[in-house]
């Protein structure tokens, strides 16, 4: 029997079979079918839960500082490669699959200001506190080699930042003006300047190049057209913006890190009003990345914490924070779209999941399958009220929950006041100022 049974299982292997997949009918009449919602809406709310409960987004920190990280550069061409200036003049090269420092150098004396990678990724530049420019090899010296710049520009002023064009040998800094260099001069092709304030942050257009913007601590965001040589226009903000991040996806838009606590996502074009005024932080915003996708960026606040924020919405869909993580100075996200790297205070690089229940490593076809659909359902019932708590629920820190209560009502009692003025005073001379407006001082052509 034994034998037979055998025999009866064994089928040989052919290797010119062909086999037909026949697709099975399926009728969506919905009298057929009469549970399928509250079955997708068990099956959604499951997945909601399960969301929060594989939320656990931070990764690693890399450690080597021996002060406070300052700014950080993407290399344009390695997603593993990561560099890091701080506040002690020192310049780290990091693989971030390995998670270590691969290269350490004593760049400049005093702080590292600000740093950017070349187009190309053969090397890289920093700016410090001891006036100078520095060009560096990405690659590490041969054995017997000193590790020295390969050019070094001194400046009149310190500068406090520096960013690269994304197709030309030519590099913007910033400090008592913006400065237009070309590699290989050591005096800049042109300055530009608009008021006599210090500029904080320069940044280079992604998609139209030849444009770039700048902060000032006058409040001021100017736009600058390198072809032109001169300034394009100016807005000003209420209070002082710390630095801006253009969109890599739109040409136009551009999001901005003020003191207020708030970013303002600008449409260069009409920037009497900011598109989105996105509110959430309870302290200054000190730095803002965009996502490659261009649909959200993250931003980095002195709250000791870091916000998620889609681009098209005026709250945050996550936030970090750790009990160790002081004011977050500097924040990148890297060139894949998976992962955010954050700088602060105690000397730390933190390295966190952009999306924060994602299942690292390689995923199953049934995982794939399953994940989208689930995700699908979050989406289809993400309105209905218990999903939608369970979704939006974030633990946060005691100082930041309770600055968040305190900042709810003062903004209340401001509401309050107006309707007072405007219920007491002659018909119209009180007039009505939208959200987006009202941080606007004026724009400056």
């Amino acid at each position: 029997l034994n034998s037979a049974y055998l025999e009866l299982c064994y089928i040989p292997w052919v290797s010119n079979v062909c086999v037909t997949l026949i697709a099975v009918p399926r009728n969506y009449d919905p009298v057929l079918h009469p549970f399928e919602v509250p079955r997708e809406y068990t099956r959604a709310l499951n997945a909601t839960k399960l969301e929060r409960v594989f939320a656990k987004p931070f990764l690693s920190s890399l450690d080597g500082h021996r002060d406070g990280v300052n700014c950080m550069a993407k290399h344009p061409k390695s997603l593993s490669t990561v560099l890091s200036g701080a506040c002690d003049g020192e310049v780290k090269i990091w693989n971030l699959t390995k998670r270590q420092c691969i290269r350490t150098i004593q760049a400049h004396e005093g702080f590292v200001r600000g740093m950017c990678a070349r187009f190309c990724g053969t090397s890289f530049f920093t700016v410090g506190d001891d006036k100078t420019v520095k060009q560096w090899k990405m690659e590490s010296p041969e054995y017997g080699e000193e590790e020295e710049p390969i050019h070094t520009i001194l400046g009149k002023t310190v500068y406090t930042g520096i960013d690269h064009h994304w197709k030309e040998a030519v590099f913007a800094t910033c400090g008592h003006q913006v400065d237009i260099w070309d590699e290989q001069r050591t005096s800049p092709m042109c300055s530009l300047t608009w008021g006599f304030d210090s500029i904080s942050s320069v940044k280079f257009n992604p998609i139209e190049t030849y444009l770039l913007g700048s902060c000032a601590s006058d409040r001021n965001i100017v736009l600058y057209d390198m072809r032109k040589s001169t300034p394009l226009k100016k807005v000003i903000l209420n209070m002082r913006t710390n630095t801006l991040c253009w969109n890599p996806m739109e040409a136009f838009i551009f999001t901005a890190a003020n003191e207020d606590y708030n970013l303002y996502t600008f449409d260069m074009r009409f920037l009497e009003s900011p598109v989105m005024v996105h509110m959430d932080h309870v302290s200054a915003v000190l730095d803002v990345d965009y996502s490659p996708t261009g649909k959200e960026f993250v931003s980095a606040s002195f709250d000791k914490s870091v916000r998620i924020f889609p681009a098209d919405k005026g709250h945050s869909r996550e936030v970090y924070h750790t009990k160790r993580m002081q004011h977050v100075i500097t924040v990148k996200w890297t060139s894949d779209s998976k992962y955010i790297l954050c700088g602060s205070d105690e000397m730390n690089i933190r390295l966190w999941k952009a999306n924060a229940s994602e299942k690292l490593g390689v995923l199953a076809p049934r995982e794939k399958a399953a994940m989208n659909y689930n995700q699908k359902l979050k989406e289809k019932f993400q309105y209905h009220p218990k999903i939608r708590r369970i979704a939006q629920h974030r633990h946060l820190p005691k100082s930041i929950f309770c600055q968040i209560k305190e900042q709810r009502i003062m903004r209340e009692a401001r509401r309050r006041k107006e309707q007072n003025r405007r219920k007491h005073s002659k018909p119209g001379s009180v007039p009505y100022v939208s959200e987006r407006k009202k941080h606007i001082v004026a724009v400056v052509k």
